[in-house]
This record gives structure tokens, C-alpha cells and sequence, in this order.
């Protein structure tokens, strides 16, 4: 991984076409699977009508065919006995059938569900190499009654495509599923019929439902399957589907009873007095190849559903998780820092720099609040960054004796706070934004905790001063739930990896031990908190330590400000990677800080895409109500976890509301962002100091 430090390249673009083209390979794998992963149950028969159907089909025999014109029906002549068997092939149960049927030396009839072809292939030769015959039992075991054409012809032509992959042959039989014999059908059932006739199947019925598939014992089942008075009949028995353990002790028994009766026993073609391998139809070596290929096909599908349900397991373990240690720490700090308390022997002096470009339409408010500090003694210096709106002018317009305004080309943002830092007379240095405002005793609170000589630097409470609007509620959200809880987690283990520009305090001795404020990232505040904690120092959260600021505005300014910090972000994680062999006091930040930095700001949200396909997928094809109590209940934590948050911020909860909204469009738009900072950062892309537009729209309560 190389990150940028050159010349500035072109954006790549291609990546989300990339993106497209996974995500829908993946969902079409995911619609695939969830299509053949359809479950069989038992076969089920229709009930015995008054008024037959099959009435009205010349001849009133199992099996049936289009003469043209008409449907017709073909019955088996007396004594004649064909065993059929329906739902597999089944890894345990057909390899027993199938023995039984070899030391008899009967053969049989096999109609199987195409995805469970392309799962035992190898099952399907066996049925043919030992002289039975294969029909189609459709695709993924689904009732053809009713079914609209488009479908009706995808569940045969994919269980003939199976077929031709697995053992090089088509099939003319055809049983639909859940049918048993002529007496059962009804009007749509024969609609159904008279289409797969017409396209050239031999649909074959039952005379005799053995009904196994309802676990009777073998003695009804052999009742059931045996035909009376010497009647010729087509046996309906099942190798799949269930627990088939009574079919395979009823068959001997059949076989041997029906021998004993002086029944002969052939296949469907073998009745109608058609040669072997009638019912089969070799295809050429492309349709083999491409039957081998869908097959493999719905093996990758299968695999990648697998994988991705083995992962979504541990990930959902992770977030809940991660929540309750979340509150659970947060607790726990809130206590611990209750002690911290402003002491007036502990003010010492204070610098406040203000980084300004082009801050016009909050420069004022900003000053004006950190000028009516309560605090004993600070000076504040703004560092206009080569503004051409005129933001040098409002502040020395103000007129404030306790601030400075220091003016340079535009170098960027690490460059003004090194010069802010340069310029300033005292020992500790708050950093604030151009759009930021404070309260009265944030600066008190800030710098209570220096009164410790191993803190570098201390983090205060950034909050969201436009939230009225959507967007603004749910950036609030994220700003209380999102980063205080963390930094409150941070403070706890003594690894915090950022302390926002927007509210941060700094020792001057800290500061001079890394260097100043690096220009080797577009996250300065990161890189430089990062470097602080290997340097040896401690750096700490004062929640009471308020900032209000504004927030992106809109979609598009939320993009560019994410982008920017999340890039900056993984080039402070790679400039300081080193930190995980830290044996010194980077040690924290190297096993803890970065690791669970890049796990839940990067790698979760890399996945978010594939949790998001694999949610619709769950709706299709699973259970959509499962899939929404799952939802419902990770909501459920968010919203609690959230509510933790804002009280322990002093917060109202009426922004809750707004969270399950959250999931639809602002969860969206952070990964992507993700995703695009990673690719930048991957192919060395220069992004520069991207200036968010201010609105002014900025709401600070009188009393927080």
C-alpha cells in the first residue's frame, strides 16, 4: 500500500463501476442461490375429485402427451409395474434405493429436482449407468399450477441445463411436483399439463401414491403402493425430501410381493414399449459445457452464500458487542472524570489559535465566543490563511484587546497552525475552528486536565450546532454517539488516535517533541494526535469541554468533508504503522487504537455494501420477517446505545426519531465515502485541504 506524498493524479472513476459489477455479481449469486436453495418438503397430493379432470383426457392413463390437437393418455397394461421416485437425488437415501433396485435387478424411474442435480451430480450417472431412467422434476421443486409462463419455462429449461451438465443428456419425462394421479387433477392443473405437453414432455402421473412422504410405516406404504386385481400401475414413492428410511424398508417388500403376484417391472418408456434410453436426448459437447458451467455456477453461488452467512454471524456478534462496551466504559468514565473540577490555582495561561480561510460567515461568531471566555487569561490569535472574502477584516474590525490577527498566503491548514503556534506566548495551545464556537467555560474545562504532567493533549465535546434539518439530526447523532463514545473508550485505554480540530488542546512541549503540526496528511489533527501519544504523552476526553459547530449543510458538503477525513485517516494509520511494534508508549496506540480504528471505520464499512445485498436477499428468499426482527433488534440496540449517549451528554432524545432513517440513506453515503477514500489512498491520489461552504446557520443554546 503506498500512500500519497508527490505530485497530485488524476481521481480514478473506475472503481465504481467496479463496485457496481461486484455487488451485482453478487446479488445475482445471492438471487441464484436463493432460488435453487428452495426447501422440499413433502410432495403432498391433491385431493381425489368428484369431478376428475383427467376425464376429460382420452385414454384417462398416468401418462400423458400431446397428440397434437389434444391431450392423450397412455395406461400401463396389466400386471406391469413401473417404480417411480420423485425429490432427489439425496446423498443418503438414493444410494440405498438405488441398491436395492441393483439386487433386485428392477429398474426404476427417477424424477429429480434440478438443483439437487447440480448438487449430487455424480448421483444422477449412477441412476443411468444402472439402467434406470431420469426425468425432470422442475428446477427447484416448485408447483407448475398457476405458474406464469416465463416461469414455468425457466423451471424446466434450467433443470434440462443441469441434466446437460451433469450426465450429457436431456430428459423428455416430466412429474410435476406435488401431482400424484389422475383423479387429482383439477382445471388449472390440467392447463399446466397441456402446456409441458405441448412443448414436447411426456408428463407422467401415478396410479398408485405409496404416500410415504407422510412417514406412514412400510406396512401402509406397501399398502398404498400395491395396485389391485392385477391392474398395471406407475408406483409414486420418494428418494429425498425426508427422512425416506420406511421407503427404503418397504421396497424389497414391495418388489418381492409384486414378483410374487406376477408383476413385470419396467421403466416409463419401457411401458409404452418404446426402445432404452428413449426418454433421454444426448446434447452436443456446448450445451454440455454450458451445463457444466451453470453448475459450477450455482456451486460458487452456494459457496459465496455460505461464506457470507458464516460472516455476517460473527459481525453482528462484533457490533453488539462493541455496543455494550461501549456504554459500558462511557459509564465508567463519566464516573471517573466527575472528579476533574476547574481549579483557579490551575489556570495557567492560554493560547487559542484559529486557523481562518475564508471563514467570513462565522469568523465573527466564533471570536466573539471565545473573546467572552470566563477564562482568566487567554489570548486568542487568528491566523488568516490567505482569505479573499475578507476574514482578516471582520475580526480586527471587532476591536478585541485579547486578540491577534496574523496574516499569510494560502498554505493550508498545518501551516497556519504552526505559525499560530509560533506566534503565541503561552504554554498551552487550544486549536479551534474558524466555524467553531464556545461556551464560557470550555477553555476551563479543556485545560483542567494539563494539571497532570504526563497529558500532551486533551479532547473536548464537539457538537452540532445546525440540527434542525434531517441531516443536521443525523450528523448530531453520529457526533454524540459515533465519536464521543469512542473517545470516552479511548480515554479509558490510553490510546485516543484523534483529537478534533474543531475543539483541542496541546502542551508546547508535546507539540515541540513531535515537530509541530505535520503537512503530511490532510487529517493534521489525526496525524498529530497519533504522533503525540508515541511521543510519550497521555492524551484525554473532557466532555464538558464544549464546541459547537457547524455541520455539512447538504449531501454534497457532507461527501467532501467525510472524504477528506477519512482519507486523511488512513494516511495517518499508514504513516504511523509502525506503532503496532511500538514497545514504548505507542504501544497502546499500535495494538488497540489503530486496529479498532480501521476495523470499524474501515473494514465494517467496506462490508456494509455486501450486509445491505445480502438484507434483500434475506427479505426474497428467507424469511422476510426474520430478516426484519434481526433488523429491528440492531436497531433496537442502536436507539438504546444512542439514548445512553445523549443523556449522558445532557442531550434531549427527541433526535431518536430520526435514526431508523439513518439506515437507509446516511449509512449509504459513509460507506461509499469509505470505499472511495480507500481507493484513492490505494492508487496515490492527492486530494487537497477541501473548504467546506458555511451556511452561518449556527444555534448555540444559552445553557447547555
Amino acid at each position: 500500500m503506498s500512500l500519497p506524498s508527490g505530485a497530485a493524479r488524476r481521481r480514478p472513476a473506475g472503481h465504481w463501476v467496479l463496485l457496481a459489477v461486484v455487488l451485482l455479481a453478487l446479488a445475482t449469486s445471492l438471487v441464484l442461490q436463493g432460488y435453487a436453495g428452495h426447501q422440499i418438503g413433502g410432495s403432498g397430493t391433491g385431493p381425489t375429485l368428484s369431478t376428475s379432470a383427467a376425464a376429460t383426457i382420452p385414454g384417462g392413463g398416468p401418462i400423458i402427451y400431446s397428440d397434437g390437437n389434444d391431450l392423450a393418455s397412455r395406461a400401463l397394461p396389466p400386471r406391469t409395474v413401473v417404480l417411480t421416485f420423485d425429490d432427489g437425488p439425496d446423498p443418503r437415501w438414493t444410494p440405498q434405493v438405488l441398491a436395492v433396485l441393483q439386487r433386485e435387478n428392477v429398474p426404476a424411474t427417477f424424477f429429480d429436482v434440478g438443483t439437487r442435480v447440480a448438487h449430487y451430480p455424480g448421483l444422477v450417472r449412477r441412476e443411468l449407468a444402472q439402467g434406470n431412467e431420469v426425468g425432470s422434476h422442475t428446477f427447484a421443486h416448485n408447483s407448475l399450477t398457476g405458474m406464469p409462463g416465463w416461469r414455468r419455462n425457466l423451471e424446466l429449461s434450467l433443470t434440462q441445463l443441469t441434466l446437460a451438465g451433469a450426465t450429457g443428456r436431456t430428459s423428455v419425462l416430466l412429474r410435476p411436483p406435488y401431482s400424484s394421479t389422475p383423479r387429482a387433477l383439477d382445471s388449472r392443473d390440467r392447463t399446466a399439463i397441456e402446456r409441458a405437453a405441448s412443448d414436447g414432455y411426456l408428463v407422467v402421473l401415478a396410479d398408485r401414491d405409496s404416500e410415504d412422504w407422510r412417514r406412514p410405516g412400510w406396512i401402509e406404504i406397501l399398502a398404498n403402493a400395491t395396485p389391485p386385481k392385477g391392474d398395471g400401475a406407475i408406483i409414486l414413492m420418494h428418494d429425498a425430501g425426508g427422512d425416506r428410511s420406511q421407503t427404503v424398508e418397504a421396497l424389497p417388500r414391495l418388489i418381492d410381493d409384486l414378483r410374487g403376484r406376477g408383476y413385470t417391472f419396467t421403466t416409463v418408456t419401457g411401458a409404452l414399449g418404446l426402445p432404452p434410453g428413449a426418454a433421454d436426448q444426448r446434447v452436443s459437447t456446448l450445451g454440455h459445457i454450458q451445463g457444466l458451467v451453470f453448475i459450477w455456477l450455482l456451486w460458487l453461488s452456494r459457496l459465496v452464500t455460505d461464506v457470507l452467512l458464516w460472516l455476517l454471524v460473527p459481525l453482528g456478534v462484533l457490533a453488539v458487542l462493541r455496543s455494550i462496551v461501549l456504554v459500558l466504559m462511557a459509564r465508567h468514565h463519566a464516573r471517573v472524570t466527575w472528579t476533574r473540577i476547574p481549579e483557579a490555582s490551575a489556570m495557567p495561561p492560554v493560547s487559542i489559535i484559529v486557523p481562518a480561510y475564508n471563514e467570513a460567515v462565522g469568523i465573527e461568531a466564533a471570536v466573539r465566543s471565545l473573546a467572552a471566555s470566563d477564562y482568566p487569561d487567554v489570548e486568542i490569535i487568528v491566523v488568516d490563511d490567505g482569505s479573499d472574502d475578507g476574514t482578516a477584516d471582520i475580526v480586527e474590525a471587532l476591536a478585541l484587546t485579547n486578540v491577534r490577527v496574523v496574516r499569510q498566503p494560502n498554505q493550508g491548514k498545518a501551516v497556519a497552525l504552526n505559525t499560530g503556534i509560533a506566534t503565541a506566548r503561552n504554554d498551552i495551545l487550544v486549536m479551534v475552528d474558524g466555524d467553531t464556537v464556545f461556551q464560557a467555560d470550555t477553555v476551563g474545562w479543556l485545560v483542567q486536565p494539563f494539571q497532570d504532567g504526563r497529558v500532551g493533549a486533551v479532547s473536548g465535546n464537539t457538537k452540532v450546532g445546525n440540527r434542525r434539518g434531517l441531516l443536521g439530526r443525523w450528523q448530531h447523532l453520529e457526533y454524540v454517539v459515533g465519536f464521543n463514545l469512542d473517545r470516552r473508550m479511548y480515554d479509558l485505554l490510553m490510546c485516543m488516535p484523534t483529537v478534533p480540530g474543531a475543539i483541542g488542546a496541546f502542551s508546547r512541549e508535546a507539540l515541540t517533541a513531535v515537530g509541530g503540526v505535520s503537512t503530511d496528511t490532510l487529517a493534521e489533527d489525526t496525524d498529530l494526535t497519533m504522533a503525540v501519544n508515541r511521543a510519550g504523552y497521555r492524551v484525554v476526553y473532557e466532555h464538558r469541554a464544549l464546541a459547537w459547530t457547524e455541520a455539512p449543510a447538504s449531501l454534497s458538503a457532507l461527501w467532501r468533508q467525510r472524504y477528506r477525513w477519512c482519507y486523511g485517516t488512513l494516511q495517518s494509520a499508514w504513516k504511523h504503522r509502525r506503532a503496532v511494534l511500538d514497545k514504548g508508549p505507542g504501544r497502546r496506540l499500535g495494538r488497540v487504537g489503530l486496529p479498532y480504528l480501521l476495523s470499524f471505520q474501515v473494514l465494517l464499512p467496506l462490508l456494509a455494501p455486501v450486509v445491505d445485498v445480502f438484507a434483500l436477499y434475506g427479505l426474497v428468499f428467507l424469511s422476510p420477517w426474520r430478516v426484519l426482527g434481526y433488523w429491528l433488534g440492531f436497531l433496537l440496540l442502536q436507539v438504546l446505545t444512542s439514548a445512553y449517549a445523549l443523556r449522558l451528554d445532557g442531550e434531549r432524545m427527541r433526535p431518536l426519531w430520526s435514526l431508523p432513517l439513518q439506515q437507509f440513506i446516511y449509512r449509504q453515503l459513509m460507506y461509499l465515502v469509505v470505499i472511495q477514500s480507500l481507493v484513492a489512498a490505494v492508487s496515490g491520489s492527492r486530494l487537497r485541504w477541501h473548504k467546506l461552504e458555511r451556511t452561518g446557520d449556527l444555534s448555540v443554546p444559552t445553557a447547555h
